[in-house]
């Protein structure tokens, strides 16, 4: 750790040099396990080398997708717990990058407080750092930015950026679907990092008790269901990848099913989702209720129990199905394309 870098003025402006120093000590065994061989850099440079592989592409196209946390952050802040929300913040950059068919090489986040407390700091890099592990990725850098008077002490804001690799002629660029397709969903963890200006509202979470039971999702606190790390896809989706030609894939963020599942589908095609089939976590029923939300909003808003919709041939429905079971995902059908105006309907 650098011991000789101090700034008495700087200090006494907010800024603690020094803290910053033992917050990548502290991040180093975290960051440690995302190193995938031929790692070409050690964290605290200007730049993050990532030694890229071409081994088995013959056009090789990059992909990146950037994202991040978003108002998710104030449950954070409220339940004092800061070791998941990097899960999220990666979750949000990969699962993006896997709509191109894509696969992710490389991670690097951007952290910006109000005082650089090390611990904490380390905690949030911990997330990112299991975030990338899941993924398969490596963290290659960062930037933490403390910022007194633009950020209170304790408060922080997150983001990253992802960078994958897909061969040019398997981009998933959603021309091949045709009437008759099938569409697969993968059921999500809960709300992700969608929604939370709205969540935050009806809660109130400012005032009421995180850590109290909710009958309504068996007893677990609302606290712990909020904030459970959005999931990520990407070695499930990979697999799918290996075995079955995709047509079409939408990560289900802000904006819901509307939003979302309409951009992986072609002008003059659209699904019709059988509503009785999809499978609504409890965490989404409370929501309506609570906050007496008509039900075309709930899809127009949040996940609602599917994190990633994909679409393949009715012929490859069953094999997709049965890859990513044997990869963790109890994915299901939950509609069919058909020859429309209107790219989405519920009914």
């Amino acid at each position: 750790m650098n011991t000789k870098s101090h700034s008495d003025s700087y200090a006494a402006a907010g800024v603690d040099i020094t803290a910053g120093y033992r917050a990548v000590e502290l991040m180093k065994k975290h960051i440690a396990r995302t190193v995938l061989p031929g790692h070409a850099s050690d964290i605290g440079g200007f730049g993050g080398l990532f030694p890229l592989d071409l081994t088995g592409y013959a056009h090789p196209v990059l992909v990146s997708g950037t994202d991040g946390v978003g108002t998710k952050l104030k449950l954070a802040f409220l339940a004092d717990k800061h070791d998941t929300v990097g899960i999220d913040c990666v979750a949000m950059c990969v699962n993006d990058v896997l709509c191109c068919g894509a696969k992710p090489l490389f991670f690097l986040d951007y952290i910006a407080c109000g005082k650089n407390i090390p611990e904490r700091i380390a905690a949030i890099v911990g997330g990112v750092c299991e975030g990338c592990v899941q993924a398969g990725c490596e963290l290659v850098g960062g930037e933490t930015a403390e910022m007194p008077g633009f950020y209170p002490p304790d408060e922080y804001d997150l983001a990253g950026f992802s960078v994958g690799i897909v061969e040019r002629e398997r981009i998933i660029d959603k021309t091949a679907m045709r009437p008759g397709d099938v569409m697969l969903a993968l059921p999500s963890s809960g709300v992700h990092s969608n929604g939370f200006s709205l969540v935050r509202r009806i809660f109130d979470v400012e005032r009421c008790d995180l850590g109290a039971p909710v009958p309504e999702l068996g007893g677990a606190p609302l606290g712990e269901a909020l904030l459970t790390p959005t999931k990520i896809y990407v070695r499930p989706m990979l697999a799918l990848f290996e075995k079955i030609r995709v047509k079409g894939v939408s990560h289900i963020t802000g904006g819901g099913f509307y939003e979302n599942m309409p951009r992986s589908i072609p002008d003059g095609l659209g699904v019709r989702i059988k509503r009785s089939a999809v499978r609504v976590p409890p965490i989404f029923d409370l929501i309506r209720c609570r906050g007496d939300i008509d039900e075309r909003d709930m899809f127009n808003t949040f996940n609602m129990g599917v994190g990633m919709s994909v679409v393949v041939s009715p012929e490859d429905a069953d094999e997709a199905l049965a890859v990513l079971k044997e990869n963790g995902e109890d994915a299901y059908r939950i509609g069919e394309i058909e020859a429309a105006e209107e790219k989405i309907a519920i009914c």
